[in-house]
């Protein structure tokens, strides 16, 4: 068990739960620090998810004025999350989009989310690492790219966020081997019978990680294992930014100013600095000045609104001297099998991803495709569910007698590492929101390394359930969570920020989010982007004290 004293020194969130029974602190957003408009704060950082909400409490911690916009609503649990699956579509960007390419991406539940705290209030919790590997690519297998930093550099922010969420799992013996704060949840249904289909196809898997403590951590509440982990964790077992890091970061004295959809950053042609954003609330336009500014809007609207950003001197967007800005956007493939069992699994009734596996996270020099893919339980609920059954084109009676049979399926699904691509990127589009501004195109297509990627791992995954038992399997095909579109390079010639995420060409602009990754491993990348973001915050402090470290230094926040 992790030093809770040393965890309640670097992030006090689950100690300022009260303990009268409430699962959010209201008093704190009641007693928020409010800026007056005419400010000019140390920072104001645009988006409220993994990035933007994790650096805000680290750079308010060292003692920053910090403004925090979100388009989105300032959730309260208690209130706006309900046990309705239809219910809980608010908690995803439904602005318009448009998507073109060959293998166009649907936007929505599975990579988008709207609101502090981001898509973290809707995702799985499931928390891996990145390996290694993940930061050579293209010198190890002569695909993707390499970062300009290494695994060991964010390999201390690991540590600190595994402990802060904080993380439940067994050891985990891929990539960088360690362990976990938290021991391991208990497996249900669908962890048991995939466990039984690996031991006989010789699979290893292990239970978690997941950012769900195991028992009570600080004043937050256990897990009830009752199966809403995607529709936003109404005990706040589960972590996200808004549980973790937010309220931390209201403490010291951050403001979070929700329903602020920012417009453009602002740059003096003077100085080429950024000097703060432009946003619309409440049918207004206001400006917000600031020292620096940080976009944290992930993969689509990072990449927008620096194209809208476009200035007398950054005529093509900033950070865009190089084409590069909104390039290399990457999606995962994540098929997804369902096998039918004779007895009840209720797969429901556990968090999601229960149990997984990264035997085939590594190139196989065996195989004709480089790079690799993960495995783990996914337990779709009835809607998502018959998503599944229509997709094998059953209707009417059929898809009722699907639906009848729900607590008799388990479901896997895979995360594929698709590889980046210069033609895979967002534009701005002719179409215009309600603010009148263009919204994002986002184009995608597929290489034939991710087609035979994802027609393996569906392989192994129906060979798996088969040696489970199951009597009937199905197939869909889907994608996951976005990254890249400001990748980070060493040079302006090849992305949008360097390795301090300061926007090349532009002074005090930084992004901090998904956006920066230059590959995508088979990991899902709320942790990376958080480990990214605490390591950022050092970075950032560091030259506002007049101090540049190189493009590796082991930074400490």
């Amino acid at each position: 068990m992790s030093d809770y004293r040393a965890i309640r020194a670097r992030n006090e969130s689950a100690w300022l739960i009260p303990k009268d029974g409430n699962r959010v602190n209201h008093q704190l957003r009641a007693d928020m620090r409010h800026h007056d408009l005419d400010d000019e704060v140390d920072v104001v950082i645009v988006g409220a998810g993994a990035g933007g909400g994790t650096l805000a409490q680290r750079l308010a911690r060292l003692g920053w004025t910090v403004v925090v916009l979100d388009a989105g609503p300032f959730w309260n649990p208690d209130t706006d999350w309900v046990s309705d699956e239809r219910a809980s579509h608010v908690l995803f960007w439904t602005d318009p989009r448009q998507i073109g390419g060959t293998d166009p991406v649907p936007l929505g539940s599975n990579n988008s989310g709207r609101g502090v705290g981001g898509s973290m209030v809707h995702y799985a919790g499931y928390v891996p690492r990145f390996h290694p590997s993940d930061f050579h690519t293209h010198s190890a297998d002569g695909v993707g790219a390499d970062w300009p930093i290494d695994y060991t550099d964010l390999r201390p922010f690991y540590e600190q966020i595994e402990a802060e969420l904080p993380v439940a799992g067994q050891d985990w013996p891929w990539g960088d081997p360690h362990s976990y704060p938290h021991s391991p949840h208990p497996v249900g249904g669908n962890g048991l019978i995939t466990q039984r289909g690996a031991k006989a196809v010789g699979i290893d898997m292990r239970v978690g990680p997941v950012a769900i403590p195991n028992g009570r951590f600080g004043n937050r509440p256990h897990c009830i294992y009752r199966g809403f982990c995607l529709q936003g964790c109404k005990v706040n077992a589960k972590a996200s930014p808004l549980i973790t890091h937010i309220p931390d970061a209201l403490a010291h004295g951050a403001e979070i100013r929700p329903d602020s959809q920012v417009a453009r950053v602002l740059v003096d042609d003077r100085t080429n600095a950024a000097t703060g954003v432009e946003y619309h609330r409440d049918g207004r336009t206001y400006r917000q000045r600031a020292k620096s500014v940080v976009v944290a809007g992930y993969s689509i609207e990072t990449p927008r609104l620096l194209l809208l950003s476009a200035s007398k001197h950054h005529q093509d967007g900033l950070g865009n001297e190089h084409d590069q800005l909104g390039r290399y956007l990457m999606v995962q493939g994540a098929p997804q099998i369902a096998g039918r069992f004779a007895e009840e699994v209720r797969m429901y009734k556990s968090p999601p991803p229960e149990v997984s596996s990264e035997a085939f996270y590594e190139t196989d020099p065996t195989k004709p495709y480089k790079r690799g893919w993960s495995i783990q339980t996914v337990s779709p609920l009835p809607m998502t569910w018959s998503e599944h059954v229509t997709a094998q084109g059953h209707w009417g009676s059929t898809l009722r007698e699907y639906m009848r049979d729900y607590v008799h399926w388990a479901t896997l699904g895979a995360l594929c590492e698709l590889l980046p691509q210069p033609d895979n990127r967002v534009t701005l589009a002719d179409e215009t929101d309600r603010h009148g501004l263009p919204v994002a195109h986002f184009a995608y297509s597929q290489c034939d390394n991710d087609r035979q990627l994802i027609k393996a791992a569906t392989a192994v995954m129906e060979d798996l359930l088969k040696a489970a038992g199951a009597d009937e399997v199905i197939a869909i095909e889907r994608y996951a969570h976005l990254v890249g579109g400001a990748r980070m390079a060493a040079r302006a010639e090849d992305g949008v920020v360097d390795a301090e995420h300061r926007v090349f060409g532009v002074d005090k602009l930084y992004v901090v989010d998904g956006s920066v990754m230059p590959t995508q491993g088979s990991a899902n990348p709320a942790l990376t982007i958080m480990a990214l973001a605490a390591r950022a915050a050092g970075l950032m402090n560091e030259h506002a004290a007049g101090r540049t470290t190189s493009s590796t230094a082991k930074v400490t926040a």
